[in-house]
């Protein structure tokens, strides 16, 4: 059973090509027997809401395969699609964005870092109408989002980029130290995330130009500054305040 196919894995199917014994049916009772198969087929799309499904499970496991997301991510989205269809939603709206939505939700909950940019590019639908959508989704089913933090962006961020492991690693270290003083509440993550990657690269020397790094981090090289100038202002006061500390100790 999963919630990733239309009607659940439970319908039943059969072939009128054998009988009980493993023979070959005569011609008469196979031509009867495919007439019936397609009185079957016909009944279970009878129902407008099973051949929505149809289709949007069909959309979500394209998008699915494309982005290779787990399982569990692709069966957490079959759930608020239905749970949409459910509460109808869906009616007159599109199917694509919904399917895109949800997968997007579905990230955003178990903390997947997949971008809705990304999402949208994969989906027919244009990136305005699936953000749309996706609000109605958070507005309508009362949905909480986890918040996103900028070490999540990290490691996607470093692999596009090609980095050692250890500036990868110094980054981290950069925002856990920001953290510490609050100079990461407010700003946006994805651009913390290439600010942090982009000043460990320098003092790891393990130079990457500030366009490259704005490009994989899916934000703006004006972003990128803005938050390296931020970030370095935090830690010198971090380490203005350390200093002033080994001071007060010092007899």
């Amino acid at each position: 059973m999963s919630y990733t196919l239309y009607d659940k894995g439970l319908s039943t199917v059969f072939k009128g090509y054998l009988d009980a014994n493993g023979n070959r049916l005569k011609d008469e009772t196979r031509i009867k027997m495919d007439r019936l198969r397609r009185y079957d087929n016909r009944s279970k799309f009878d129902e407008t809401w099973r051949r929505n499904l149809s289709i949007a499970m069909a959309e979500l496991d394209r998008l699915n395969a494309v982005l290779h997301l787990p399982r569990s991510i692709k069966e957490q989205a079959a759930i608020l699609y239905r749970k949409a269809l459910k509460l109808d939603l869906i009616r007159g709206r599109s199917i694509d964005a919904f399917v895109a939505a949800t997968l997007y939700a579905a990230c955003r909950k178990a903390m997947v870092p997949r971008p809705l940019k990304e999402i949208s590019q994969l989906s027919p639908r244009e990136h305005g109408e699936i953000a749309r959508t996706y609000r109605l989704l958070l507005k309508e089913m009362k949905l909480k989002m986890p918040i996103d933090g900028p070490m999540k962006f990290i490691p996607s961020i470093a692999a596009k980029l090609n980095l050692r492991r250890d500036t990868e690693q110094l980054a981290i270290k950069i925002l856990r130290k920001a953290k510490e003083r609050n100079g990461l509440s407010g700003k946006d993550p994805r651009g913390l995330a290439a600010a942090s990657l982009y000043m460990a690269c320098i003092q790891n020397d393990d130079k990457r130009i500030q366009k490259n790094v704005a490009s994989a981090a899916g934000t703006t090289e004006v972003t990128l500054r803005n938050r390296l100038r931020g970030l370095e202002k935090t830690l010198k006061n971090v380490n203005l305040m350390e200093a002033q500390e080994v001071a007060n100790l010092a007899p």
